[in-house]
C-alpha cells in the first residue's frame, strides 16, 4: 500500500473514531462535521487533432471540520480525481489548517489553504458556476499555474491574517483585508529557495451584495536541477543548482451578488518568467529551463448568472480571455453560454456551450459542450 493510500485510510479511520466519540459527548458532536461534494461530467471538444467526447469523473472531495475551544476552527480536505492522465496525484490533501477566530477583525490561519488572491479562487467549484474557473485564475492564482508548478487548486502552505472592519448602521461590514506569507511552491511541497511569497488583498463593500477588490502578489517559484543558457558567443552553457523565478502579480476584481443575480469580473496581470516543463512527476521538477512565453501574461473574464426561475433555474454567459505571453499572438478567447438547474440545494445540473478562438493553434476555432451533474453531501 503506497503512502497516499495509507494517508487516506488513516484519515478515514480518524473520522470513524471521531464519529464514535461523538455519540458519547453531544458537545463534541456539535463541533464536528463530515461533508463533501462530487462533480461528474460529460465533455465534447471539436479541437483539431485533439477531439474528445467522454464521460468523466471530474472530482470528489471529502472534508472534516470542527471547532476547538470555540475560538479555533480547523479543517482538512482530501481530493480524489477521476479518469484523468495524472491519477498519480490522487488522492491528495488540498486543505489542512487551523484558524483562530476570536475577533472578527483579526482571524489568523496556519497550514495549507487558499492563497489570498482574487474573488474567484476561494469559491467552491460548484458555486463558481461554470465548467472551470476563469483562465486567468487557473493560470495566475496557482491552479495550473503558468510558472510550471504542479496543480495546487489555488493553494499553498503558510500563514494568513484577515478581518472585517467598519460596520455601518445596518450592522454590515464595509471593508475586508487579508494578507498571507507562503512557501511559493504550491501544495504539499516544502520551500526550495528560502524565499517566501507575500500575497494580500482588500475589498470595499459600499452597497449590499457589491465587492470592489484589489490584490497584490510578490514572491518566487523555484526548482533545484539543471538548465542551459547561451552566452554572448553563441555557446551553450550548462548550469546546475537552485533557480528562482521572481513572480509579480496584481488583480482588480468586482462582483455584484444580490436578488439571485451574480455579476463578476476580474483582471489579472503577471510579470515573471516560467519553467518550460510543468511539474507533473518528480523528474519534471529538475528541469530548470525556461518557457518561451517570456515574462508577461494577463487575462480577464466577465460573467453573469441570471435567475430565470428564482432559486431553481439560471441562465449564464461568460467572456474569458487569457494570453500566456502578454500579446495577442497566443491569446485564447472563450465565449460561453448555458444554464444551471437546481433539483435541490444538494443536486445541481450545469450545461454550457463554448466557442473557443485559440491563436496558439494552427486551426484556432473550435467548440466545446460541457454538462455536469454535481452533488453535495
Amino acid at each position: 500500500m503506497d503512502i497516499k493510500k495509507r494517508m487516506f485510510c488513516a484519515i478515514a479511520l480518524s473520522a470513524l473514531v471521531l464519529t464514535g466519540n461523538a455519540q458519547e459527548g453531544k458537545q463534541w458532536f456539535n463541533n464536528f462535521k463530515l461533508s463533501g461534494y462530487a462533480l461528474t461530467q460529460y465533455q465534447y471538444s471539436s479541437q483539431a487533432n485533439s477531439k474528445s467526447n467522454s464521460f468523466n469523473l471530474r472530482m470528489l472531495r471529502m472534508s472534516l471540520e470542527g471547532r476547538i475551544a470555540q475560538d479555533f476552527y480547523w479543517k482538512t480536505q482530501i481530493q480524489f480525481n477521476g479518469n484523468t492522465s495524472t491519477l498519480g496525484n490522487s488522492p491528495r490533501v488540498v486543505d489542512l489548517f487551523v484558524e483562530w477566530q476570536k475577533y472578527k477583525f483579526a482571524y489568523i490561519k496556519v497550514g495549507q489553504f487558499k492563497r489570498a488572491f482574487t474573488f474567484e479562487n476561494p469559491m467552491n467549484p460548484i458555486d463558481q458556476g461554470f465548467m472551470a474557473y476563469g483562465q486567468n485564475v487557473l493560470k495566475l492564482a496557482g491552479f495550473n499555474d503558468r510558472n510550471g508548478s504542479h496543480a495546487s487548486n489555488g493553494r499553498d502552505i503558510g500563514i494568513q491574517l484577515q478581518g472585517d472592519l467598519f460596520k455601518n448602521a445596518n450592522n454590515r461590514y464595509l471593508f475586508h483585508y487579508q494578507v498571507g506569507v507562503y512557501n511559493g511552491q504550491g501544495i504539499n511541497v516544502k520551500d526550495v529557495d528560502q524565499q517566501k511569497d507575500v500575497i494580500g488583498g482588500v475589498w470595499f463593500m459600499p452597497v449590499k451584495g457589491m465587492r470592489l477588490g484589489w490584490f497584490g502578489w510578490t514572491g518566487s517559484y523555484a526548482r533545484k536541477g539543471t538548465w542551459q543558457t547561451v552566452d554572448a558567443n553563441g555557446n551553450t552553457v550548462d548550469h546546475s543548482g537552485t533557480r528562482s523565478l521572481q513572480q509579480r502579480r496584481y488583480a482588480v476584481s468586482a462582483e455584484y451578488k444580490a436578488n439571485d443575480w451574480t455579476l463578476r469580473s476580474e483582471y489579472i496581470h503577471s510579470t515573471g518568467y516560467a519553467f518550460k516543463t510543468t511539474y507533473q512527476k518528480e523528474s519534471d521538477a529538475k528541469d530548470c529551463n525556461l518557457s518561451s512565453n517570456g515574462d508577461k501574461a494577463e487575462g480577464v473574464y466577465a460573467l453573469v448568472i441570471a435567475p430565470v426561475v428564482k432559486k431553481k433555474l439560471y441562465a449564464k454567459a461568460r467572456y474569458d480571455y487569457y494570453t500566456p505571453n502578454g500579446s495577442g499572438a497566443k491569446a485564447r478567447n472563450a465565449y460561453e453560454a448555458g444554464f444551471n438547474y437546481l433539483f435541490s440545494k444538494n443536486i445541481q445540473l450545469n450545461a454550457e456551450y463554448a466557442h473557443i478562438i485559440d491563436r496558439s493553434l494552427q486551426k484556432e476555432n473550435y467548440n466545446m459542450i460541457d454538462v455536469e451533474l454535481d452533488f453535495r453531501f
